[in-house]
């Protein structure tokens, strides 16, 4: 049986540990027949580690988008692994500790302009260093977390997701003529490393399991992971600039 990403060639970010989204989302991708290729940022000896834990061991390219040089040479060390790119996964996302938890207020602009860089600006960034492997049919998925609401403690990240979002439809916009399409999952609150990071976020696992009409589990990304493929793949040829809700519900209930 064909899998879903049979042949599609893939460049997933934002892989730390096996527990992250990006690493299922890199897993259930070579399950569905997709050739993958992870970067790394910091400690690239452990990203390699887990990228080996994956069906196929993935190579991983470095890369800080902050760093320039890392971006204008992305496409050529990508291919180094695949002629090409049928699909982006952009899974990035840091806020200094200011901009989380502490009073929204009292965070200085040299904080927000991290987080607004790293969360929100890396994914032009990423798409701009990616366009010369990306042909007409390419996808490119962004992970969100739903920011039309002022969640508790999630302050400045939650205004670089409104940012994230806002840039997800004008990169559909421009990208659009050349046949890429560009949209967003915006996932439920997944046990990760980076999420332990946020201030009561266990307050909002709990509140999650309870309000969510479908039922939430924390500790399995793998629905969201399955939303992504399914995103990357030929079966939403006509759908961009969208966010496509895995929460088990709960983003129309408003809370």
């Amino acid at each position: 049986m064909t899998g879903l990403l049979e042949g599609k060639r893939l460049l997933v970010t934002g892989v730390i540990t096996d527990a992250s989204i990006a690493f299922h989302v890199a897993k259930v991708a070579q399950e569905q027949g997709a050739q993958v290729v992870l970067t790394g940022f910091g400690r690239l000896s452990l990203v390699e580690r887990i990228a080996k834990r994956l069906p196929q061991p993935a190579p991983v390219v470095e890369l800080d988008v902050q760093n320039q040089e890392h971006l204008d040479t992305l496409a050529d060390r990508v291919r180094e692994h695949v002629d090409g790119l049928d699909g982006v996964v952009h899974a990035i996302g840091y806020a200094p500790p200011s901009c989380l938890g502490a009073p929204f207020m009292d965070a200085p602009w040299e904080d927000v302009a991290t987080a607004m860089h790293v969360s929100a600006y890396s994914y032009k960034a990423l798409v701009q260093a990616t366009l010369p492997l990306l042909g007409r049919g390419a996808s490119v998925v962004g992970l969100d977390f739903d920011a039309r609401q002022a969640w508790p403690a999630y302050n400045w990240m939650g205004a670089a997701k409104a940012a994230f979002e806002s840039i997800n439809r004008y990169l559909a916009r421009d990208l659009g003529p050349q046949g890429i399409r560009v949209n967003l999952v915006s996932a439920g609150p997944v046990r990760t490393m980076a999420a332990k990071s946020i201030p009561g976020f266990a307050d909002l696992e709990a509140m999650w399991g309870e309000k969510a009409p479908l039922g939430w589990d924390v500790n399995d990304p793998t629905p969201v992971a399955q939303s992504v493929c399914g995103l990357l793949s030929d079966w939403f040829p006509a759908t961009t600039g969208s966010m496509v809700f895995v929460d088990g519900g709960v983003h129309f209930l408003g809370l």
